[in-house]
């Protein structure tokens, strides 16, 4: 009873320090000594020292005039000052900015300026961050981890001489990620008021005194840092980084670390999947209660085969950096649905569109959209003109396709970027993949509208083989009889390439755009 009674306290206390983003102070005071991070080369920081850390770097950006709504940005790897950063934003009331490390200078800088940037922080092995935060004359405070950055502090020397203890007038800070840029520069999305995760969460994802949080991906993108990085801080697990993606390293790491939880999106799946069967039975992955994954759709096939393996434990969501309602689906509900990123959601609405505005009835795909939460709107930072075009009403879109099944689940199709159209009927390439990759050869496939003088476009695969496999003309046309055996003859590919590599963002999605590119060469896509 006493110890009931004692992990409620703990849970009041959570509750009441996230209000001003001092969760991770709680933990600090209730598990001093327990690993917080450790880094992908070993290094070890427990929660005491997670916790001073980020006192000190409050009180080093207010020594250089920061003050409560100003912003920092945060170039890093996978690395524990990247949550000791993280950790003094959310106290600190700075609004902070993760940037994609491997961006060249020039958008390094435009992310800088353009999220107004007081202080930045900036690993020392990205060779672009100096040169970039010299285009930013507002920056005040420039500090550089993990080495030395020529007109920097160094920020094992900078924060030295700080007093550890915790700040007594916490603010809660806020973050602004920037969407990936596909079409023109980056924009961030930007909301008044600061997500707050309730200590419930966590409990209903199965978060304990024993939890091993791995972070697999980089930490800066929009998944891994909700779901590994915050998730972890937020419900007191120990969070273990990799810092770029290894196949059995995982594997590894999870038999050695004891994981409970990590995010995965599909490519990392198919990877994991891939290894030989010798490989995957060399490690024991029991430890494992909860995989969340996300970002990208996820073949049936292969999710089949990693519920096979790992156990029902695989929970998939569908949002996005600007919000929305949320879709979960655990393993479980999703054997049932084969393919459905979950129900439509109870709390705020989604409706599916079709090029007229009118609402599409069940199994009919159509534009996305999601209803924004009251008082809770999110904007493209400084650019209003993107922000109202992503509107209907108090609904947005992420360009995002699909449709409801007649008991309320929703099915993804693509992107309306990514629609095919071919003799004025619209097909989405990823119902294709999802058809394609279930050939014994077939790692990866990225269909694509290529033109046509008579149809507009007519669909191509293109395909990257899975080891032991050779490109050749019969291959090619046994993985096109395969596919007409399986899809309606107007889905079926016309044509078929192979590729040595498939382009994927850092979120693990096919970048269609830089496939289809190169066969539009000259020529304009009417959409």
């Amino acid at each position: 009873m006493d110890a009931v009674k004692e992990r409620a306290g703990l849970t009041e206390r959570l509750e009441a320090a996230a209000l001003t983003g001092m969760t991770l102070a709680v933990w600090a005071q209730a598990q001093p000594g327990k690993a917080c991070v450790i880094d992908p080369d070993g290094r070890t920081r427990t929660f005491s020292e997670v916790n001073a850390n980020a006192n000190r770097l409050v009180r080093l950006m207010r020594q250089a005039g920061l003050a409560a709504g100003d912003a920092v940005a945060l170039v890093s790897s996978n690395r524990a000052e990247f949550v000791e950063v993280l950790a003094a934003c959310q106290r600190g009331g700075f609004r902070i900015t993760p940037v994609n490390w491997h961006l060249t200078e020039g958008e390094i800088a435009y992310i800088l300026n353009d999220c107004e940037a007081k202080a930045v922080f900036c690993e020392a092995r990205v060779a672009a961050a100096g040169p970039a935060t010299a285009q930013a004359p507002d920056v005040r405070l420039k500090v550089a981890l993990g080495g030395d950055i020529d007109g920097f502090l160094n920020y094992d020397e900078a924060i030295a001489g700080i007093e550890p203890s915790d700040i007594d007038d916490p603010v809660l800070g806020n973050q602004m990620l920037y969407t990936s840029g596909t079409t023109g520069r980056p924009k961030g999305v930007f909301r008044e008021s600061p997500v707050i995760v309730p200590q419930a969460m966590y409990a209903l994802r199965g978060y304990d005194e024993h939890s091993v949080q791995l972070c697999a991906g980089p930490a800066y993108h929009a998944a891994p840092l909700a779901f590994d990085v915050r998730a972890a801080m937020g419900a007191g697990a120990t969070l273990v980084f990799l810092d770029k993606w290894d196949s059995e390293r995982t594997l590894r790491t999870i038999q050695e670390r004891r994981v409970t939880h990590l995010h995965l999106v599909p490519i990392m799946f198919q990877r994991l999947l891939a290894l030989p069967d010798e490989v995957k039975a060399r490690y024991d992955v029991s430890s494992v209660k909860y995989i969340v994954h996300g970002a990208a759709p996820c073949p049936p096939e292969v999710k089949h085969a990693m519920i096979e393996w790992f156990g029902p434990v695989l929970n998939e969501y569908y949002a996005g950096s600007e919000g929305g309602a949320g879709f979960m689906i655990d393993s479980h509900e999703w054997l049932k649905k084969p393919g459905s990123v979950g129900k439509r959601p109870a709390l705020l609405g989604s409706k599916i569109l079709d090029d007229q505005g009118n609402e599409c009835p069940p199994n009919v795909a159509g534009t996305i959209y999601h209803q924004l939460p009251p008082g809770g709107a999110f904007t493209y930072y400084k650019d209003e003109a993107k922000t109202q075009a992503s509107r209907v009403g108090d609904y947005f879109t992420m360009g995002d396709m699909g449709y409801f099944d007649e008991d309320g689940y929703l099915f993804l199709t693509g992107r309306s970027a990514e629609t095919i159209i071919s003799g004025g009927v619209n097909i989405y390439p990823q119902e294709i993949d999802n058809e394609l990759i279930k050939h014994p050869a077939v790692a990866d496939s990225a269909t694509v509208g290529v033109p046509h003088d008579e149809w507009g476009e007519q669909v191509k695969a293109v395909i990257l083989l899975k080891a032991g496999y050779e490109p050749s003309d019969a291959l090619a046309q046994e993985i096109l009889d395969f596919a007409r055996a399986n899809l309606p003859s107007f889905k079926v590919p016309r044509s078929l390439d192979f590729a040595t590599d498939l382009p994927r963002s850092e979120a693990g999605k096919i970048q269609r755009g830089k496939v289809r590119a190169p066969y539009w060469e000259g020529r304009t896509r009417q959409i």
